[in-house]
């Protein structure tokens, strides 16, 4: 049995993996890279094995930077199954089509740039259209169900805890009458998230494909993120400021609602109270078609809530329904949120804050000091989010620089991810511990960190491998070859020629900003010394560049 590392390696995007075995190919994930410009090229490079050869792919869940590129498989002839579960399935029926979407609706905005430099167009990666036939491959299954490939091959999709119908998938393979258990993580849940139950145990396994996204981190407990969330929403609304809050429209916009239905039960001071009064006096607009959409499907498998949520929804109260919540399908809709002068809670898509509405919303609070950017999940290197995270001042949004005044706050607390505890957690739960653990789905600080800990507790051995890397699965784990892409230099010179066209246009803008803002009458000696000791480090940087130093 051999595995592929084809994504998510020493990143947290893009999962895909090869496993061959007992006479067949099969991927387990096919997922978007999402982030960086590096990153996004690699969506349009080739796939780095035969479609036709691929027997089945499962999808561990719906997240795009997991399910993404399924349509780019069907357009290039995949017809075989795609084996996920029924939520899964069901989220992939509105969000694949909206990844499609934006797919057009990007590629739009880079054919309009290139016809004025007399550039043919290019094509999206897929169209909604592309996403929504490739649903036809997709085959529902339910938690805990064996699932026979063939004589040789069996599946078992278990509950991962960390969006609806997330899966960790055990594997086993019959080879020269030898079964083996493989057993993929997907993306493991931090086991105290709203609606969703725990992550399942598995008793045993010989190898471990684990992702690792908090492998140095800790989480805040549940009790403190609901109380630091209601401070924030009310020093907000205080200032007669607004709360946006990019949030991710499956997953995290339904538990975020759960939370503010559920937030009175925290605590019943006084001065608890008064602040949950305030927030239930101001309208929540989910602003999200997306997320609009999703929340009916979570609606539509409450099934598969745990058992607190279910005996509220039991109770007659259903955890996704209060007062002042309001949806905003139009796009009209959407522009009066941001004329309105009313303070409110704005939850949009999406929540790394690359494509989608929530780059209106910015670009009209950002600059206002009364208004909140409460960001709560995970965000990827080189994306707006993590930008504004990590404290930039100034930010560029539809080619237009936005000062960065309002207040940003990071509650990592409502992360889908399991923190490093928990990780090492699932790791300590198996009966008969694997014999081998890949770290994937992690940056590689934190996955080194990861590693470290679990060899010393554990005494496993650990691999993190790189891209394109293939070990064989035996008695002893071998690196057997490495695949490359060749396509990779090209796809890395083109986003160099893509940093150079934004870096000519940003130097434009910053010809014009000095020209009419600093070396006005009013700008003092010191201000433009300033700038000019900054002008000759930029020049500087430069010729370092042309010099090749």
């Amino acid at each position: 049995m051999n595995v592929t590392f084809l994504g998510a390696t020493k990143t947290v995007t893009g999962s895909n993996f090869l496993v061959e075995g007992a006479g067949k190919k099969f991927l387990v994930d096919c997922g978007m890279y999402q982030g960086s410009a590096a990153d996004e090229f690699e969506n349009e490079a080739p796939f780095l094995f035969n479609v036709d050869e691929i027997d089945f792919v499962l999808l561990t869940h719906a997240h795009i930077d997991h399910s993404g590129r399924i349509p780019k498989l069907y357009n290039e002839g995949y017809r075989k199954q795609v084996i996920a579960t029924k939520a899964t399935c069901d989220l992939c029926s509105i969000m694949l089509p909206d990844s499609g979407h934006i797919q057009e609706m990007e590629v739009e905005w880079k054919n309009r740039k290139r016809e004025r430099k007399g550039e043919n167009p290019l094509p999206p990666l897929y169209t909604a259209e592309d996403a929504a036939r490739s649903l036809e491959i997709f085959r529902p299954v339910q938690y805990d169900e064996i699932v026979d490939i063939d004589e040789n091959i069996k599946v078992r999709f278990n509950d991962a805890g960390h969006m609806l119908g997330s899966s960790i998938i055990e594997v086993w393979i019959t080879e020269n009458e030898e079964t083996k258990k493989i057993v993929f993580t997907g993306d493991l849940g931090n086991n105290d998230i709203p609606l969703l139950s725990p992550p399942t145990m598995i008793s045993d396994a010989d190898y471990l494909i684990m992702e690792s996204t908090y492998g140095n981190r800790l989480h805040m407990k549940n009790d403190d993120k609901a109380e630091i969330f209601l401070n924030i929403v009310y020093e907000t609304l205080e200032k007669g400021g607004t709360v946006v809050i990019p949030s991710f429209a499956v997953g995290r916009t339904q538990e975020i609602l759960y939370e503010l239905n559920r937030i009175k039960e925290v605590k019943h001071d006084e001065e608890f109270y008064k602040k949950y009064q305030k927030l239930m006096s101001i309208p929540v607009y989910v602003d999200s078609p997306l997320a609009i959409s999703a929340t009916e499907i979570f609606k539509e498998n409450m099934n598969l809530f745990n058992e607190e949520t279910q005996e509220i929804i039991n109770a007659g109260d259903n955890p996704l329904e209060f007062s002042g919540l309001k949806f905003t399908r139009t796009a009209d809709e959407s522009k009066e949120l941001n004329a309105s002068e009313e303070s409110s809670i704005i939850i949009s898509a999406s929540g790394m804050c690359e494509v989608g509405r929530i780059k209106h919303h910015l670009k009209h609070h950002l600059w206002d000091p009364n208004s909140t950017i409460l960001f709560v999940g995970y965000q990827a290197p080189g994306t707006l989010g993590r930008k504004l995270v990590d404290g930039e001042k100034k930010v560029k949004i539809f080619g237009e620089e936005i000062a960065v005044n309002a207040r940003i706050e990071y509650i990592e607390g409502y992360s889908g991810h399991a923190d490093q505890e928990w990780l090492m957690n699932f790791v300590y739960s198996f009966t008969y511990p694997p014999k081998h653990i890949f770290l994937v789905h992690g940056e590689p600080e934190g996955q080194v960190v990861l590693k470290q800990k679990l060899e010393e507790n554990t005494e496993i051995p650990i691999t993190i491998p790189d891209f394109g890397e293939k070990y064989e699965l035996g008695k002893d784990i071998e690196m057997v070859g490495k695949t490359e892409d060749k396509a990779r230099e090209r796809y890395l010179k083109l986003e160099v020629l893509e940093r150079m066209n934004t870096l000519k246009e940003e130097l434009e803008d910053m010809s014009t900003i000095v020209k009419e803002e600093y070396l006005q009458k009013n700008t003092t000696d010191a201000d433009i010394i300033r700038i000019k000791e900054r002008l000759k480090e930029l020049e500087s940087q430069i010729v370092k560049i042309v010099e090749n130093k």
